[in-house]
């Protein structure tokens, strides 16, 4: 068998886990395995090239991809569907293993539904894809904001100031959530529900009263006031790929905070150092069982379908489901966070 691998989307810890993993697996199979370079673009332009034991070796701990990832515009993607056949006689393979996210395998069950063998491989630091309990890139990325929260409520409390931690979660709230409980973040923003400013306020005020003389807030950036809030907030545009363009809602808080309470507040963007850099010994663990059930997947012509994580196991679930909603953070874990806050 020769399969065809990809990374696409957002880059993630645990992508290079997954394509050593590959490659591993499939070489035990007797296998020949090719890397799509920049995503779905180096399937529609011809540009891979092969990878063998030698190629993986020394991955499994870099942060990024070693096969560079792309976005590409919807029209593209649909073309990638129409051509599959083409496609997949240039390169020689006989099944597509790509790795990404909501938009990465909403392309890839286009591929699929047009015919092409395609066993997929969820990623996003989101922890929001649909039909798996845990994504790999989340455990790094809530390690690097939990580590971020610790090390700014010493200098909050040394200045006597309010921080508000933008995490990144444009639908999910899922690491700021989770890195707001591990570094007890005393207020908690998610894009689920709508959040009022006068409850921040309240809050704040009321530590300064105790004689706390600081609060750090955990927002992630999807979150928004709640309709009629006092607090101003304007939709961003919508970029060619579908994607509403945040416009800061950490530094806007931080704004309203100072202004409403007379005492200085600070925001802090975490950004994309999130999802850069080394990935933990979880994500390294997940990702690489997601490449190998990707393979065994492939031989057992399980196509349709992607990888998933179901409690301790790891199951294939079809891209129909994983791509059906987004996984976003539910009732009773925002009470559970509520309760301890």
């Amino acid at each position: 068998m020769r399969i065809g691998v990809l990374t696409a989307g957002g880059d993630c810890p645990g992508l290079n886990a997954v394509i050593r993993s590959v490659v591993h697996r499939a070489v035990g199979h007797g296998d020949e395995v090719i890397g799509f370079e920049d995503g779905f673009k180096g399937l529609l332009d011809g540009h891979y090239r092969p990878l063998d034991l030698n190629a993986v070796s020394g991955i499994l701990a870099r942060g990024g991809t070693i096969l560079g990832s792309a976005r590409l515009e919807r029209d593209r993607l649909r073309e990638a569907a129409e051509n599959w056949h083409e496609l997949a006689a240039r390169s020689g393979i006989d099944v597509l293993i790509p790795i990404g996210g909501e938009g990465t395998l909403t392309a890839s069950r286009m591929l699929s539904d047009a015919g092409m063998p395609v066993v997929g491989v969820p990623k996003t630091i989101d922890n929001d894809i649909n039909g798996t309990d845990r994504t790999f890139g989340f455990d790094t990325a809530v390690g690097v904001a939990t580590e971020a929260i610790d090390r700014l409520k010493t200098t909050a409390e040394s200045h006597q100031r309010v921080m508000v931690v933008e995490v990144m979660g444009r639908h999910a709230g899922w690491i700021a959530l989770e890195s707001g409980m591990a570094g007890g973040a005393h207020g908690i923003c998610l894009p689920e529900r709508p959040f009022e400013v006068d409850d921040l306020v309240k809050m704040v005020e009321e530590r300064f009263a105790r004689g706390k003389k600081f609060a750090v807030v955990c927002i992630a950036e999807g979150a928004r006031p709640a309709e009629g809030s006092s607090m101003p907030y304007e939709k961003g545009l919508i970029d060619k790929f579908g994607h509403e363009r945040f416009t800061g809602i950490g530094t806007r808080l931080a704004i309203e905070l100072e202004n409403r309470l007379g005492k200085e507040a600070r925001p802090v963007i975490l950004g994309h150092v999130q999802r850069g850099g080394t990935p933990t010994a979880y994500d390294r663990v997940l990702a690489t069982r997601f490449g190998w059930h990707a393979v065994e997947g492939a031989h057992r012509g399980e196509f349709g379908m992607m990888t998933g994580l179901r409690g301790t196991e790891i199951a294939m679930v079809p891209l129909a489901e994983g791509v059906s909603e987004l996984k976003r953070v539910p009732e009773d874990r925002m009470y559970e966070a509520e309760s301890v806050f």
